[in-house]
């Protein structure tokens, strides 16, 4: 198991060392480079030079990813321009809103999809399966925005039962404080996860349902409903583990959209403010510590996964 953790983490820092690498191209491919970006067009070419040898953008370009990568170790991920605030300070103040938002999303999700993804198994080819198979398909292919505005239009205008903003608190807790204001987010973002959630365990029941071990216990004199709990769907289980890992992305760019419908105070609505206002540095704060976050969640489930099931730890 040691070696197995060990080579995970070599590899992640490996990743992480690349994402650095992929921003900081990213950084010097902004249009007239990060200066003429951050200052505007109408700088004149005296506050451009100043503003490079200021930043270090006048020196080679190895040295220049080295400053900041020794940047990046202190945590220095530059300031906005427009906020006149760092970029770190505006990430720590966001970040835990948005890992509230995407932690209830994804906790409802697992409440729904579990059960669901079941029942689908069992009554796999019947009215069940085939009814919540095409409302799986629908959910998942429905836009979150779209399905944003249907649950705004519902049920805070036709049935004005939840508010359509957000609680605007500034910390987590004000945030929990107000839950009638978080159900529309979560809902919105849960949805399409629920989908993809509950189809992938349909398909894992299915097929260690066809193990020869279900049979042998099923011979043993096992209940079907036994055999289900006890055996089939821990292992249907597990490669779910994987998939909430590499689902961090796709959830940031749900949360990216709802935030913003919304007005829900995270990460994502701070990132489509920094791009309606080319907040460059902010972009670019957030792109990196969303790949951070996608490594470790990717490293989080090859463990998770190594645990349940020890065989993964013997695979080179």
């Amino acid at each position: 198991m040691t070696r197995f953790l060990a080579k995970r983490l070599a590899q992640a820092l490996v990743v992480l060392l690349l994402v650095s690498v992929i921003v900081f191209v990213l950084l010097h491919l902004l249009p007239g480079g990060p200066a003429r970006a951050i200052l505007g067009v109408q700088a004149t070419p005296q506050a451009v030079a100043h503003f490079n040898h200021q930043q270090g953008y006048d020196r080679s370009l190895p040295q220049q990813y080295l400053m900041y990568l020794g940047r990046l170790l202190t945590g220095d991920l530059g300031e906005s321009y427009k906020l006149n605030q760092s970029v770190a300070s505006l990430l720590a103040e966001r970040l835990p809103r948005t890992a509230l938002l995407a932690g209830l999303s994804l906790a409802l999700a697992a409440v729904l999809a579990v059960p669901l993804g079941i029942l689908q198994a069992v009554r796999r080819g019947r009215a069940a399966d085939h009814v919540l198979t095409g409302l799986a398909f629908l959910a998942y292919a429905t836009p979150v925005f779209f399905l944003g505005l249907v649950l705004v239009l519902v049920l805070s205008q036709q049935l004005p039962l939840l508010p359509a903003e957000a609680p605007q608190a500034d910390t987590v807790g004000g945030i929990l404080a107000q839950p009638a204001g978080l159900v529309l987010p979560v809902v919105t973002t849960a949805l399409g996860i629920v989908a993809a959630f509950s189809r992938y365990l349909r398909s894992a029941i299915l097929d260690n349902l066809a193990e020869d071990y279900v049979r042998t216990a099923r011979a043993k004199g096992q209940s079907g409903a036994r055999v289900l709990v006890r055996h089939v769907l821990r292992n249907a289980l597990i490669p779910l583990v994987t998939l909430l890992g590499l689902y961090l992305p796709t959830l940031f760019s749900g949360t990216l959209v709802v935030e913003s419908m919304f007005n829900y105070p995270g990460m994502g609505l701070l990132f489509w403010n920094a791009a309606q206002g080319s907040d460059f540095p902010v972009l670019l704060g957030v792109t990196l510590v969303v790949g951070v976050a996608t490594v470790l969640g990717s490293l989080l489930a090859d463990v998770a996964y190594a645990v349940l099931d020890p065989r993964i730890r013997s695979v080179p």
